[in-house]
C-alpha cells in the first residue's frame, strides 16, 4: 500500500476518533444542576506557580453543566490557563433550554444568542459563567483533558488575583450577577471531577 494512503487513511481514523471522543454529552431535557456555586472567605497564603503570585480571593466549589470548552496556547494567561470552561448551573444545566441557545467561546470570553428568548435574560447571565481554569497540580491537569461539553463536572478551589513582577496581573470576578469584560471567575481547581 502506497504511504500516502496510509498517512491519509490515519489521518481520517484520528480525526474520526476526535470528533467521537469530544462531542457533547447529552441528557436531555431537565436541570442537571440545580444549586447555585459556593463562594465563602478564605485565609489562604499567596501561592508561587510558573513565575506567578496567586492572591486567594476565596473558596469556590461549583457543580455545574460544561457548556463549552476552549484551550489556549498563545499568551500570558495560557501560561497558567490553559483552558476556559463555560459553566451553566440552574436553569442553564437544562438541555431544552440550552437547545435553543447558541453558546460559543473565543478570546477568554464566553458568548450565547438567542432567536427568542427560552428564560430570562438576567436568568442566562446569573446562571451561566466563563471559568478561566489554572490547574493546581498535574492530577487536575489531566483530569481537565477530558472534560468535554455536555458534562456534569464539580470542581473546587480558589477564586485568585494573579500578578507577575513586571506588574501584569488578572483579577477574578467574586460576584454571579456581573457580565461583560471583568465578569469571569479565575479558579485555581484543587479537585475537579465529573459526573
Amino acid at each position: 500500500m502506497n504511504w500516502k494512503v496510509l498517512i491519509f487513511v490515519g489521518l481520517v481514523a484520528y480525526g474520526a476518533f476526535h470528533h467521537y471522543s469530544h462531542r457533547a454529552v447529552m441528557h436531555g431535557a431537565g436541570e442537571i444542576a440545580p444549586q447555585e456555586p459556593l463562594q465563602t472567605n478564605t485565609n489562604v497564603s499567596d501561592i508561587q506557580l510558573k513565575g506567578f503570585t496567586l492572591t486567594p480571593l476565596a473558596n469556590y466549589a461549583v457543580q455545574a453543566r460544561v457548556l463549552s470548552r476552549e484551550d489556549y496556547a498563545f499568551g500570558t494567561e495560557a501560561e497558567l490557563s490553559p483552558t476556559d470552561l463555560a459553566l451553566g448551573w440552574g436553569p442553564m444545566s437544562d438541555e431544552a433550554i440550552l437547545s435553543q441557545i447558541d453558546i460559543s467561546q473565543g478570546n477568554r470570553f464566553f458568548f450565547w444568542r438567542v432567536e427568542k428568548f427560552p428564560i430570562a435574560q438576567r436568568n442566562i447571565e446569573t446562571h451561566a459563567a466563563n471559568t478561566h481554569i489554572i490547574p493546581a497540580n498535574r492530577l487536575v491537569e489531566n483530569q481537565l483533558e477530558d472534560v468535554r461539553a455536555g458534562q456534569l463536572v464539580r470542581l473546587k478551589g480558589l477564586l485568585v488575583e494573579v500578578k507577575r513582577a513586571d506588574g501584569w496581573h488578572w483579577r477574578s470576578s467574586l460576584s454571579r450577577e456581573d457580565t461583560g469584560a471583568g465578569a469571569c471567575e479565575i479558579l485555581y481547581v484543587t479537585e475537579l471531577s465529573v459526573h
